[in-house]
C-alpha cells in the first residue's frame, strides 16, 4: 500500500482511526455487563483491524517521500577503478562508494588523489579529468569540506565538468592535502547534517589508507 503525499494529513489517518477504534472497543467492553460469545469474536476482530491500521500508519510515517526537485542525472551508470592500487585500497574504495551511493543522496562520485582520478562510480559523465579550480583549491587549502547545496546557483559550477551535467548538489570533502572526495546528488539541498558527518568519517578512514599507500616506495607516484 502506497502512502499518500506528505503534504496531506492522510498519512496520519490509519493511526487516528486505529487508535480511535481500539479505544471505543475497550470502552464498549467495560460497559458491557454480560459478554456474549458473538461479541467476544467481534471484539477480537475489531482489535485485530485496529492494530493493523496502526501498523500501516507507522509504516507510512517511516516512508521517505521522493524529493520533488530530484532529477535523473545524465550519463551511464558504471564504475572505473584504477587497477594499479593495492587490493586493500581497491576494496575500501569499492566499499566506501557503495555505502555512499546506497545510503545518501549521492548518485555519482569521484575520488581524486595525487593528481589523478582513482575512482569514478555511479552515473558517469564524459569528462575524465579533474582540473582543480577555485572551489577544490579552497577545499585543499582550508582542509574543510564545501557543500554546494544547489549547484546551478554557483558560478564555479563549470569546474565540475567531470560530473553529470545536471548535477544538483555537490559535496567536496578533503582527503588530506593530496585529494578530494567529490559527491554529486540528483536533488538540491538533499544532504542532511548526519549525511555530512558520515561523509567526513568515511573520508577520514579513506585518507588514512591512501596516505599509507602513497608513502610506499612501489607507489607509481613515487617512481
Amino acid at each position: 500500500m502506497t502512502p499518500p503525499k506528505p503534504q496531506t494529513d492522510l498519512r496520519w489517518l490509519p493511526l487516528v482511526v486505529g487508535g480511535l477504534g481500539g479505544t471505543l472497543l475497550f470502552i464498549n467492553r467495560l460497559l458491557t455487563p454480560v459478554l456474549l460469545d458473538s461479541q467476544a469474536r467481534s471484539d477480537a476482530l475489531g482489535v485485530f483491524l485496529s492494530a493493523l491500521l496502526i501498523l500501516v500508519g507507522l509504516v507510512w510515517q517511516q516512508v521517505q517521500p521522493r524529493n520533488p526537485e530530484a532529477v535523473v542525472l545524465v550519463g551511464e551508470a558504471g564504475m572505473e577503478l584504477q587497477t594499479d592500487l593495492p587490493d586493500a585500497v581497491q576494496v575500501e574504495l569499492a566499499w566506501m562508494s557503495q555505502i555512499l551511493l546506497t545510503n545518501t543522496a549521492t548518485r555519482s562520485l569521484v575520488v581524486w588523489y595525487g593528481d589523478r582520478i582513482l575512482l569514478r562510480r555511479g552515473i558517469l559523465a564524459p569528462g575524465k579529468t579533474v582540473t582543480p579550480g577555485a572551489i577544490l583549491g579552497r577545499v585543499l587549502e582550508k582542509q574543510r569540506p564545501v557543500y554546494l547545496v544547489n549547484l546551478k546557483l554557483y558560478p564555479g559550477r563549470f569546474e565540475f565538468d567531470y560530473l553529470p551535467e545536471n548535477t544538483q548538489g555537490v559535496i567536496c570533502q578533503p582527503l588530506g592535502r593530496n585529494g578530494v572526495l567529490i559527491l554529486a546528488a540528483n536533488a538540491p539541498r538533499s544532504y542532511t547534517q548526519q549525511d555530512e558527518r558520515w561523509v567526513e568519517a568515511l573520508a577520514e578512514k579513506l585518507t588514512h589508507s591512501l596516505d599509507q599507500w602513497s608513502s610506499l616506495p612501489e607507489n607509481p607516484a613515487n617512481g
